[in-house]
């Protein structure tokens, strides 16, 4: 009986609840109609790609999808359309009756690359921050600014420009400004630029300079940018009658690196599809911070067997190559020895043979170079001719090693440091010793020179060295 009860009152419960459901359901509002998620829009008067969203209906919640990535909630919002295209907007409104959605097509006439945030047009352009746009130059001081490599390569493997190598051939003076605002390029030629060959035929004026040719040049004033993508690489094109740099036949160049101070590009040639062109550019009037380099002495040895720890690097043409020792007596009986040439005529006047090193030399306890030589009497020390300004005018029985500051560039002669060694026997090996105890207290040299025969003298000569070193005492 009790359990029959039991079932009784649980059905009951049952029937109680879903008539309070009913009665609950009766209480709930009208299902929302279109007409609730209605909306409308207009441009701001700020931007016509930022447009402004009015919904009135009473709806307690109201959600908007621009169509575009992003959404917004309220009666009144602002919607971005950075780029040109047709977009459909749509509103969702909550009622107590439910929920319904609404949509419009809006349609944006013109791309507004102010409202962009791309990391690669930032990079270019300088962003929203810079509304003159950005201006890149080439990277001039540099080594590699410039190069060239196989096609098939990503790095310029066959040549590598030095820094300033290209210095008055129209290409260092160049500036390329990127604007965000109508994607604007503005190419400043300053009357001239620096072209491939097999383009000077486009280029009215042109004339050979600097291994290539400068041309007569004034870019259009409507130039254009894009970047676009292909296989997964970025490509900076430039519209129809500009170009970056170094002209090849081409206005599309890939993007190996973009950074806030470094622009690396790669392109083709148009007069030949095996060549792939390196280009280097950073901002106007940025200058790459230098760690100051390191302050210490090191062992520097050369005898030309093999065993030496730097190599000469020729200058002002002479040159040094490692020969047959001429003379294989006690004094020196190494089999190879490095044969030294002074070109003959002006071009040879200023002819070294340098060690490059990395770091600041400190001088202070070792300071004593070394240096075996052999004067060749065969040499013409008879002829005249040189410089007004120097004190002798023939070809000298000399060995001058110099120190200096290369950062200096072509002005590090002004404050080097310089030990000769003058009058010199013939035909026989010398041991000499170069003393700079008299400049021990700079800390500006990274640079060593060695120089034979004078200089500013145009008569030119042969000479063997060996066994060049500093080394501990």
């Amino acid at each position: 009986m009790k359990k029959l009860i039991y079932n009784i009152l649980w059905i009951l419960s049952i029937q109680v609840f879903l008539f309070a459901c009913k009665e609950d359901d009766a209480e709930l509002g009208q299902v929302p109609t279109e007409a609730d998620a209605a909306f409308t829009f207009s441009p701001s008067t700020e931007n016509d790609n930022i447009l402004n969203f009015t919904a009135t209906s009473s709806a307690f919640l109201k959600k908007w999808d621009f169509g575009n990535g992003t959404t917004a909630q309220g009666d009144n919002v602002k919607g971005t359309f950075p780029v040109k295209g047709t977009y459909d907007v749509t509103l969702t409104v909550y009622t107590a009756g439910g929920s319904i959605s609404y949509s419009q097509t809006v349609d944006i006439a013109e791309t507004d690359p102010t409202l962009l945030d791309i990391p690669v047009y930032n990079m270019l352009t300088g962003g929203n921050s810079a509304p003159g746009g950005k201006t890149w130059v080439v990277d001039a001081l540099k080594a590699a600014h410039l190069g060239l490599g196989p096609v098939e390569s990503s790095a310029p493997d066959w040549y590598k420009a030095g820094a300033n190598e290209k210095e008055g051939a129209g290409l260092y003076d160049d500036k390329y400004t990127f604007k965000l605002a109508a994607f604007s390029y503005t190419q400043t030629t300053n009357g001239d630029v620096f072209i491939n060959t097999q383009q000077a035929s486009n280029f009215p004026g042109s004339y050979a300079n600097k291994g290539d040719f400068t041309a007569p040049f004034t870019a259009p004033t409507d130039l254009t940018w894009s970047v676009s993508e292909t296989n997964g690489k970025q490509f900076l094109n430039i519209s129809t009658g500009g170009f970056i740099g170094y002209y090849t036949g081409t206005t599309t160049y890939e993007i190996l690196v973009i950074e806030e101070n470094q622009l690396f590009l790669r392109y083709t040639d148009a007069a030949n599809a095996a060549f792939a062109w390196y280009l280097r550019l950073i901002p106007e009037g940025y200058t790459e911070p230098v760690d100051p380099p390191e302050y210490k002495i090191e062992d520097i040895y050369q005898n030309f067997d093999g065993t030496g720890n730097f190599t000469f690097v020729n200058n002002g043409n002479g040159s040094i190559v490692t020969y047959d020792n001429p003379a294989p007596v006690p004094i020196n009986e190494s089999a190879k020895v490095g044969k030294y040439t002074k070109a003959n005529g002006p071009e040879g006047e200023y002819a070294n043979v340098q060690v490059e090193l990395d770091y600041k030399m400190d001088i202070r306890t070792r300071h004593v170079f070394k240096l075996k030589v052999f004067i060749p009497s065969y040499n013409d020390y008879t002829t005249t001719g040189g410089e007004s300004w120097q004190t002798y005018n023939t070809l000298q029985k000399q060995v001058s090693v110099k120190l200096q500051n290369s950062e200096l560039g072509g002005n590090a002669y002004t404050t080097q440091a310089e030990v000769i060694q003058k009058n010199l026997q013939t035909d026989k090996w010398l041991e000499l010793t170069f003393d700079f105890s008299a400049f021990a207290a700079r800390e500006d040299f990274d640079k060593v020179v060695v120089q034979i025969g004078g200089e500013a003298i145009f008569t030119g000569g042969i000479f063997f060295i060996d066994d060049f070193s500093l080394l501990p005492e």
